[in-house]
């Protein structure tokens, strides 16, 4: 998903980030969408520390531990900003402090499902009736089948449950330990935006089914820093996955309106 561009002009460079100890290859086939759609853009999946070819170091505590990770890999791949990013949950809230940090890095963002503080309250960011089910799936004795069925129960509405499979595959190759999941959460749970919105043009997607976000984070989000918002109302949390076609209409849509494309 490098392939450089014919045009002299240099191809946005879309960065694609994902959630609480999801790595690049729950995004399926996204990214080659999305390249081909925005053509001649280039995507850039990353993985964060503990995660996918990552697994086996050690997950940041802090959220700003993070973008300094994934800014130290575009370096390494030789992936200059300005960026495009495309951020899903947690990916978010990297998104926000990058952004809110480093402006001059960040050329527009698209945030899906998403939550943070200081605008979301813990029972909006997780719905309390799922309280029970994550915690047990940090057991011991819980199996990655079971882990990963549940995960689909909790994060999609329309992916079919064959997706499960490549999970498994995915968490044989790169198993997260239980220590980096908890580092996780202590990250995401920490962290708070700035309160004021981002300097970068900034698209808000949101799932109205979202069975583990609450989508009024979402939409307390545009209205607190007057940013678009469009929801999907049959998807579940892991809206990509559930309706990719919608995702990348709503993308192409917003940067032909807002110029967002532009470098």
């Amino acid at each position: 998903m490098t392939t450089a561009s014919p045009s002299t002009q240099r191809p946005q460079h879309w960065v694609l980030l994902r959630g609480l100890t999801r790595e690049s290859g729950h995004w399926g086939a996204f990214g080659l969408q999305l390249q081909a759609a925005l053509a001649p853009a280039q995507v850039w999946v990353l993985d964060a520390p503990g995660c996918g070819r990552l697994y086996a170091q050690r997950s940041p505590c802090q959220v700003a531990g993070l973008v300094h990770a994934l800014r130290a890999q575009l370096r390494q791949l030789q992936a200059p900003p300005p960026y495009h990013l495309l951020a899903l949950s947690m990916g978010a809230m990297a998104a926000a402090h990058w952004s809110q940090q480093h402006p001059q890095e960040v050329a527009a963002q698209v945030w899906i499902n998403t939550s943070m503080r200081p605008f979301n309250v813990l029972h909006e960011r997780l719905r309390p009736q799922n309280y029970g089910r994550l915690l047990r799936l940090l057991l011991p004795s819980m199996r990655g089948q079971d882990i990963e069925h549940t995960l689909w129960q909790l994060t999609c509405r329309m992916a079919p449950e064959a997706v499960v499979s490549d999970w498994l595959a995915l968490r044989a190759a790169h198993p997260v330990t239980r220590a980096n999941v908890l580092r996780q959460l202590w990250a995401a749970a920490r962290f708070k935006a700035n309160p004021s919105a981002p300097a970068s043009p900034t698209l808000l997607l949101a799932s109205t089914q979202d069975a583990l976000v609450n989508v009024v984070c979402s939409r307390q989000l545009a209205r607190a820093w007057t940013l678009p918002l469009f929801e999907h109302a049959q998807a579940g949390h892991d809206l990509p996955l559930d309706d990719a076609d919608w995702v990348i209409a709503q993308i192409q849509r917003w940067v032909e309106v807002t110029g967002a494309s532009s470098t």
